[in-house]
């Protein structure tokens, strides 16, 4: 991010707060918004190039040469949206999900049809490997979608493991971290985690204070570790197979359609952190199959806005492109 320019911050920080709502839905990616919103490749080329070597240049040419060097205002922006969404807007979305689920479904699942279009332009050259690999990747997507969750392990190696793997999962498109968190039984262990922080700092209790914070601190060791790798391999794959790449990543998106589709049956039943029963396995269904009102045209339209909202950013990138 070169320009120092009010608006373009503002449009950064806005997509900042898209990408941490999105990462607030079990099923949806903020790798997603990222990506449609023409952030991704320098997102993923900042944390890349952000090492200790930062402490050099710092020492060497002071804060300011170092801040600008390793594009730490981009990321300081982007981050800043995420953690201002992940606070304000986490109990909106998990209020519309319990209370119009089907309409914040439909909402993400046009969404994501437009960001598989958007993404699957971008590939500009399409061979057999290229096909097959978006047909291999969008099927095992899938099946990651119909995968049964594991029980909530409380082990700190596998907490340090589900850091790693979560991170990763969410700085792709189509994968959502919360739901591989889910995946991996580590869910419930994060969120009780940080409600035992609150807890144990309004109360006092030192000890669980003490557990919560090694929990933490393990999980966030992971993730820094995961997008640091991953970043690594991202970014080299871009520079060099950057066509399979936008392939790939097409199919992760095509695959986790079916987690976002909005009329579901529910299979079997957990208890969340708050010991409300919500659902664990859920099957999709034909709206006339669903049980209950499938409200199918306030899906539509909802559908229609998802839609409508990716075609709507792609149109402002595309004059942004041409005015430069």
């Amino acid at each position: 991010m070169k320009e120092n320019n009010t608006v373009q911050h503002l449009f950064l920080f806005l997509k900042g707060i898209a990408m941490g709502a999105a990462d607030v839905v079990p099923g949806v990616s903020g790798g997603t918004i990222a990506f449609i919103s023409g952030i991704y490749e320098e997102l993923i080329n900042t944390i890349h190039n952000l090492n200790f070597s930062f402490f050099k240049t710092w020492k060497e040419n002071g804060f300011k040469k170092a801040w600008i060097s390793y594009n730490l205002k981009f990321l300081a922006i982007l981050l800043s949206g995420i953690l201002v969404s992940f606070i304000s807007l986490a109990k909106l979305i998990g209020w519309l999900l319990e209370n119009h689920p089907i309409l914040v479904w439909s909402f993400f699942f046009g969404l994501i049809v437009a960001s598989i279009i958007y993404v699957g332009k971008e590939v500009k050259t399409w061979n057999l490997k290229i096909i097959l690999a978006l047909l291999i990747v969008s099927i095992g997507s899938y099946y990651i979608t119909l995968a049964e969750p594991m029980a909530s392990p409380e082990n700190n190696l596998y907490i340090l493991f589900s850091g790693f793997i979560a991170i990763i999962a969410m700085i792709l498109p189509g994968i959502s971290g919360s739901f591989i968190l889910l995946l991996l039984g580590s869910y419930e262990v994060v969120i009780n985690t940080l409600n035992d922080l609150t807890t144990a700092l309004f109360s006092g209790n030192w000890d669980l204070l003490w557990t919560s914070m090694i929990k933490i601190l393990l999980f966030i060791t992971g993730a820094i570790v995961g997008i640091k790798l991953f970043s690594g391999v991202l970014n080299w794959l871009f520079k060099n197979f950057k066509n399979l790449t936008l392939a790939v990543l097409t199919g992760f998106m095509i695959g986790a359609l079916n987690k976002v589709w909005p009329w579901k049956e529910v299979m079997s039943w957990r208890l969340n952190s708050e010991e409300i029963k919500v659902p664990l396995l859920e099957e999709s269904v034909l709206p006339g199959d669903f049980m209950g009102d499938p409200q199918v045209p306030s899906a539509l339209i909802a559908m229609i806005i998802g839609f409508l909202s990716i075609f709507i950013l792609e149109q402002i990138a595309q004059k942004k492109t041409e005015t430069k």
